[in-house]
């Protein structure tokens, strides 16, 4: 990966950073990670606002266009539409429900073959971002300290799907809760469908 593809991948997983901030992670100057946006900025796939803070000049933060998130895969978004809407016009939204419910089944068979119900719940997590970091969610685990952990996607590749039929997003807040077990709650904290920047599901220990 190179730097400037090095940036688009930090900032679509960090969300937006100053010029100083790439710098330390890139392990570059200052100046030529602001090489680095400007390139990114006159290809139309980072856009900057300034943000004021509360002493000093405001500090300008970089973040990636919608030509940017593009950049990242989608898994074919135009053909999955194309799909659904051949769904519902052959069988109805009856049809679609039950592609959907197909689709779980096969998810969650797939995700109890990697976790281990007498794992700690933090291991259970983890195994979770694993598999769908393999799906291209870009997704981890981060421990948070009341205790519960978030599984943090900062992208959607079925995100074209998702959007004509939210029943997708719906469908995956269920199978978490029926993977992970009885001993946690999960809930979305963030929805890309919803304006955020990425999908979090807060996963708390039951009794904390």
């Amino acid at each position: 990966m190179n730097t400037f593809e090095h940036t688009l991948f930090l900032l679509k997983m960090r969300g937006p950073q100053t010029a100083q901030q790439l710098a330390a992670l890139l392990d570059i100057t200052s100046m030529g990670a602001r090489r680095q946006l400007e390139a990114g900025q006159e290809k139309g796939l980072l856009l900057f606002e300034d943000v004021a803070d509360k002493v000093g000049r405001p500090s300008r933060r970089w973040q990636l266009s919608e030509a940017g998130h593009a950049r990242f895969p989608d898994r074919h978004a135009d053909l999955t539409l194309e799909l659904i809407a051949q769904v519902k016009t052959l069988f109805g939204e009856a049809g679609l429900d039950k592609l959907i419910a197909a689709r779980e089944r096969s998810s969650e068979a797939a995700y109890r073959k990697l976790i281990d119900g007498d794992s700690t719940l933090l291991q259970r997590v983890n195994l979770l971002a694993v598999a769908r970091d393999g799906e291209g969610y870009m997704a981890n685990a981060e421990v948070q300290d009341d205790g519960s952990v978030l599984l943090v996607e900062n992208h959607c590749p079925i995100c074209a799907a998702a959007t004509a039929c939210q029943n997708f997003c719906r469908s995956e807040l269920a199978i978490f809760q029926r993977v992970l077990g009885d001993d946690c709650t999960v809930e979305r904290s963030e929805h890309l469908l919803d304006g955020g920047r990425r999908c979090v599901y807060k996963i708390v220990p039951v009794g904390s």
